[in-house]
């Protein structure tokens, strides 16, 4: 089994397909109210990417 860590890539070490990824974005946005535009959603592969764009984002 894959360590979740930082540095963890959703579809390479945690084996997310793009659905999931999209559904990922979409459970962000919901848990922490923002707004995540798709544009950026694309840049977000690794779970420390998620948590360095919810810290930025967040209200």
């Amino acid at each position: 089994e894959s360590e979740v860590t930082e540095a963890a890539s959703f579809t390479n070490d945690l084996g997310a397909d793009s659905l999931d990824t999209v559904e990922l974005i979409m459970e962000f946005e919901k848990e922490f109210n923002i707004s995540i535009p798709d544009d950026q959603a694309e840049k977000i592969s690794t779970v420390g990417d998620a948590v360095s764009y919810v810290e930025q984002h967040a209200k």
